[in-house]
């Protein structure tokens, strides 16, 4: 029998039912849902533990689990066993992680901890969005002071109009995949790719988006109500706020408030460089706490707090007041970029962008098919032919650290600009080569993520990739103080760690291509993303202004060192002879030419080479083994084998002790008179003239000699022409004893 103690509740969202579900399982969480949308299902679970003693931030952690189970496959790996979160997993968490972080409040300090763990996946309902909404009401139900509930929700667009959630067959067709979460009153984070749509349809797209999101907060807050009132939820946690003094507050500002003011101005002033600015500040915030610790050595937490406070209201009142920003610019001036390629002499191709003191050196290597990434997550992608990799070291912002493993902001940061890269890629058919970008972050003060985008560019540019057209990408920031809104275009890393949006644009002249926008408030209005988002359009027109003036198109040819890529095609029941038995022609193919070669299931050959000619002589091996003989043609062949029912001719030669094309002159077919013997009239090594006359039941070629000459005089056929019947002689003229009689009885 079903569980009697089993809260659920469903809504419509895009044509399909989307519900939650508590009781069932998990029930030591705080707080556990069981979202569904179709056939995907995903358990979200939220938990919290006691607050460490010092901490000065959130310590949230948000983990995306998949199980293969959930598609019914086996891992791939050697283990077969699910391993460390993939790439797909991990942006995943990110996700609901922007989603969830600015909605609680600054003086929660217990270690909080979501974990979405993916079982069952339909593919026409992502199970992101399970993830999203279902922590959202985890954390509605856990008792803890969650500021919510959000709600997320995706827009796609097929044939110009906007989709909710869209269906598998919808998602291969739109040119739009945009991610959206926000609260009832606003926007919080959004995450997008698109192929350059343009802003008011972006626009149009985030006011469709948050439409939805409040039916899924209406939906959330009712669940939690009724879940309360049935006892499956827990009554909201008392937070008091932490005590502070106050009076030692206000001493503060009264004393240091101006000096910290100063020093801002004065670091505008001079339009001092971010060590130097970071520097000052640092000096000015360390002399006013020690000057306060003297004499309050207990209150150490609360003075360094305070000064913080203090610093971050000076920097952003001067921008809000003043127009004017830390290192002297106005709200929508670009720092000064310089752009180079061919930077790397065996790379394919390199672009070095430097933005103010952000340097990114982007690096692109191309490869053949069989260098395709193989992808072993829950979707339907097998490989992926395009790859992004970003590198942030410590050295670019002047640190010393260990080096790891890519983190999680790393392969993040990675994949933002990799999908504003993805749209102008050449197709497979134009441009059959495996593209890997590698951007190394040289220098960082803001932005590094765009700034691998717009060097990507210059790399694929100076590769000779046949692009779309060229992409650029600029971040936006947000200072916000009650009706006071200063949008600030190119915001470097202070404005990043101060401000109050981090919102990152890139696109082409002609639109958008990707999309993200992570804040610290609880959310931002339409009109103030229709400010950023037009600011941004001026910002990347002016940055591929300055890439184009450098490199207006691609280079004419690929660099010397990149592999040679030639494909054909051939009928795809010849494949088997490129093959071969066990593999063998292919291996001789590949050896003897020294080439790479990919077979596709239609007839597709890919052959990769170091060079253009080791391309072309495989090709030439190619041809020469599936060219086609066509019947009634003439062909010179070489007798291959002499055997007692015929002879097998090669007409179309072998290449490299490759076998050719060769067919069966049958016994009957080599002369016009009546052949005992087949050495009689051919031997091994003979060149003769044969005719194709067709091909036997199982492909076989079968050719003729006499087809191929002028019968003898008085010479009438019996039969048509290359048929089953064998042609002669009238009986008076046809020489030696006539043929006996059937006999039925003979063996």
């Amino acid at each position: 029998m079903p569980d009697q103690g089993v809260f659920k509740r469903e809504i419509e969202i895009g044509g399909r039912i989307f519900s939650l579900e508590t009781g069932r399982v998990a029930n030591q969480a705080h707080g556990a849902v069981f979202a569904r949308y179709g056939d995907t299902m995903v358990l979200v679970t939220a938990t919290y533990a006691e607050a460490r003693e010092g901490l000065d931030f959130f310590p949230l952690l948000v983990d995306y689990e998949e199980r293969h189970y959930a598609v019914g496959r086996i891992p791939g790996s050697f283990m077969k066993r699910e391993g460390r979160p993939g790439e797909k997993a991990i942006l995943c968490a990110r996700l609901t992680d922007r989603s969830i972080r600015p909605l609680f409040p600054k003086h929660f300090k217990k270690d909080v901890q979501v974990v979405a763990t993916v079982m069952s996946v339909d593919q026409d309902c992502t199970p992101v969005l399970c993830g999203m909404n279902g922590a959202s009401a985890a954390l509605t139900i856990s008792g803890m002071p969650f500021q919510g509930p959000m709600g997320a929700i995706i827009i796609g667009m097929v044939d110009g109009e906007l989709v909710v959630n869209p269906d598998l067959e919808q998602q291969e067709e739109s040119t739009l995949h945009l991610v959206v979460a926000g609260t009832r009153e606003a926007i919080n984070m959004v995450e997008a790719g698109a192929s350059e749509i343009t802003e008011d349809k972006m626009l149009e797209a985030l006011a469709l988006a948050h439409d939805e999101i409040r039916r899924i907060i209406d939906f959330i807050e009712e669940f939690r109500d009724e879940a309360l009132k049935a006892g499956f939820a827990k009554p909201e946690m008392d937070l008091p706020l932490p005590e502070v003094n106050e009076e030692l507050i206000a001493e503060i500002r009264s004393t240091s408030y101006e000096k910290l003011v100063e020093a801002a101005r004065y670091c505008r002033d001079q339009k001092l460089d971010k060590l130097a600015t970071e520097g000052l500040l640092h000096e000015t915030k360390v002399e006013i706490v020690n000057q306060f610790v003297e004499r309050y050595p207990e209150e150490v937490s609360t003075i360094k707090n305070t000064v913080d406070k203090l610093e971050k209201e000076a920097v952003r009142k001067m921008v809000l007041n003043e127009q004017v920003r830390i290192d002297g610019r106005r709200t929508d001036e670009i720092r000064k970029i310089t752009v180079d390629v061919g930077i790397l002499p065996r790379a394919h191709g390199t672009g070095l962008f430097k933005r103010g003191q952000t340097q990114v050196l982007s690096v692109v290597t191309l490869g053949g098919g069989r260098e395709e990434q193989i992808m072993d997550g829950l979707d339907t992608e097998e490989t992926r032919r395009f790859l992004h990799h970003y590198n942030f070291p410590s050295f670019s912002t002047g640190e010393t650290k260990p080096i790891r493993t890519p983190g999680r902001r790393e392969i993040g940061h990675g994949a933002l600009a990799g999908r504003a890269i993805q749209e102008i890629l050449p197709p497979a058919e134009v441009f059959p080569y495996t593209i890997r970008i590698v951007s190394e972050v040289l220098e960082s003060n803001g932005s590094s993520s765009m700034g691998s985008v717009c060097g990507s560019t210059l790399a694929l540019l100076d590769a000779g990739v046949p692009i779309k057209a060229p992409v650029a990408g600029i971040a936006m920031g947000l200072i916000k103080d009650g009706d006071q809104v200063a949008i600030l275009t190119d915001i470097q890393g202070m404005e990043d760690h101060l401000g109050d949006m981090d919102f990152k644009v890139a696109g082409t002249r002609e639109g958008i291509t990707a999309l993200q926008m992570d804040i610290k408030i609880s959310g931002v209005t339409g009109e103030v993303l229709a400010r950023a988002l037009t600011q941004a359009k001026q910002a990347r027109l002016y940055i591929l202004d300055c890439i184009q003036e450098l490199m207006p198109e691609p280079r004419p040819e690929l660099s010397p060192l990149a592999p040679r890529i030639i494909q054909t095609i051939i009928d795809p029941d010849k494949i088997r002879d490129i093959i071969g038995p066990g593999g063998k022609t292919i291996r001789k193919i590949t050896e003897e030419a020294g080439v790479g070669m990919d077979v596709e299931d239609d007839g597709r050959i890919f052959i990769t080479s170091p060079s253009k000619e080791a391309a072309e002589k495989a090709l030439q091996i190619i041809e020469a083994i599936t060219g086609e003989v066509n019947v009634g043609q003439n062909y010179l062949g070489r007798v291959v084998k002499v055997m007692d029912f015929g002879c097998f001719v090669e007409v179309v030669p072998g290449i490299m002790g490759l076998p050719g094309r060769e067919g069966l002159v049958h016994i009957s077919q080599l002369a016009y008179t009546r052949v005992n013997k087949t050495e009689d009239v051919v031997k091994e090594g003979d060149q003769i003239l044969v005719k194709a006359i067709g091909y036997d039941n199982q492909g076989r070629l079968k050719l003729s000699k006499k087809e191929a000459m002028d019968p003898p005089e008085g010479y009438v056929p019996e039969g048509p022409p290359g048929g089953g019947g064998r042609p002669d002689f009238r009986s008076d003229q046809r020489p030696g004893r006539p043929r006996p009689p059937f006999n039925r009885d003979r063996r």
